[in-house]
């Protein structure tokens, strides 16, 4: 809501409670941040008519030298585990998501990735969805990211891979540069290199963008396929 030069945005999903006020000054407005009961941080943003949200794809990469990922996380089904050298991805464009089912813009995606894949499966493609869950008992995280899965119909594999946080995630994945965002998307070519990662997932509330989304997605899944 903006009232003269007076600017409040709120926001609650059921999981964050965000509040932002402004106050208008010239070309700029000095605000603050409340996050939650105690969160709070104050900001400045100067307007700038060519600004642009930086290429999703160009924001986190693979280490020097390095060309896959190595990593072995359980599964959510006790007893097992999940790993991109498993048979079963071998030979197969393989799909890694970064999320958590506490995370708004995971479930977005995980939406359009459940779907996208029963309808697509049979093409030689694998999605492993990597949950980073907001407990350290690897059982309750299971339960969670299980809930997801049946309330989605998830039809790829889970595993349990972490603690909900950024740093977590980019310590269970130290062959990439980091992980900045719930959710990162990692794609694999059929030699199981990864050929980019993708920071972020714009939903369908973004409009032109969440198609545009959708389109590069189909586009890099059809490339990978044709190699």
């Amino acid at each position: 809501q903006a009232v003269g030069n007076q600017l409040n945005l709120t926001t609650f999903d059921g999981s964050h409670g965000f509040l932002f006020t402004a106050q208008k000054r010239g070309n700029a407005l000095d605000g603050h941040f409340y996050s939650g009961k105690s969160g709070h941080e104050t900001w400045t943003a100067v307007l700038d008519p060519n600004a642009k949200l930086p290429d999703a794809y160009s924001l986190t990469g693979m280490k020097s030298g390095q060309k896959k990922l190595d990593f072995r996380f359980p599964s959510v089904y006790e007893g097992g585990s999940i790993s991109p050298t498993d048979p079963k991805y071998r030979g197969k464009v393989v799909v890694v998501q970064v999320l958590g089912s506490w995370c708004p813009n995971c479930m977005d995606e995980t939406n359009f990735l459940a779907a996208w894949y029963e309808k697509n499966k049979g093409r030689g493609v694998e999605i492993i969805g990597l949950g980073f869950e907001r407990t350290p008992d690897q059982t309750v995280a299971a339960q969670k990211l299980l809930k997801m899965k049946d309330r989605l119909k998830v039809g790829y594999d889970l595993a349990v891979a972490g603690e909900a946080s950024k740093d977590a995630a980019s310590a269970a994945l130290p062959q990439l540069q980091q992980v900045l965002a719930f959710p990162t998307t990692i794609f694999l070519n059929k030699k199981g290199e990864v050929h980019k990662v993708h920071t972020g997932f714009s939903g369908p509330g973004t409009g032109k963008y969440y198609e545009q989304e959708v389109a590069e997605f189909n586009k890099t899944i059809n490339q990978l396929l044709a190699q």
